[in-house]
């Protein structure tokens, strides 16, 4: 069964046509041609395909595109403010080295903005000490394991996990000031 759908992908309304089974991320890529969210598992097991829905972070592979009619999606291609501009994140990402093949980075780069989201709206985590309180991004080391905590959903096959806190707490950092 088929039905039709709008979909606003980084700034540009499309409106299309799909299978009602089809996920969020085969739509992005084989519907819509946005190469950014990558098919890493298809189980929501690596992070390859994460996206902002609405400015929340989420797996495409495990979404379905029906559920998200009319709904506002970003790509990591589509973070930049401007043609010229990068995002404060991927700065940070060439910055620390946060990449070296480069196939999971535009998921780590949907799921690092949506941890600083979260950092900034004081959502708590499983590494979160005081859950009432939000998380304490005073303590650099448990800025650190909130992280570490909320990145541990994306998978890196070459291991840049170290550049990719550090680019993460950057950012973190800079957005406290």
């Amino acid at each position: 069964m088929e039905t039709e759908l709008t979909l606003r992908v980084d700034g540009a309304t499309h409106h299309l046509r799909v299978d009602t089974r089809t996920s969020l991320l085969d739509a992005l890529r084989q519907r819509l041609g946005a190469t950014s969210p990558k098919k890493g598992c298809d189980h929501g097991q690596c992070g390859a395909c994460t996206v902002l829905v609405g400015g929340r972070r989420i797996l495409g592979c495990l979404a379905l595109a029906v559920a998200h009619d009319g709904a506002e999606v970003t790509t990591a291609a589509g973070l930049a403010p401007g043609p010229d501009e990068d995002h404060p994140v991927h700065r940070a990402f060439v910055d620390h080295d946060a990449f070296q093949c480069g196939y999971c980075t535009p998921g780590q780069v949907c799921s690092a903005v949506g941890v600083l989201d979260e950092l900034e709206r004081g959502w708590p985590s499983a590494a979160t000490a005081d859950v009432a309180g939000g998380p304490d991004l005073g303590d650099p080391a448990a800025v650190d394991r909130e992280i570490a905590e909320r990145m541990s959903g994306n998978l890196c096959r070459c291991g840049a996990y170290m550049g990719i806190r550090a680019a993460v707490a950057e950012v973190a950092e800079g957005a406290r000031r």
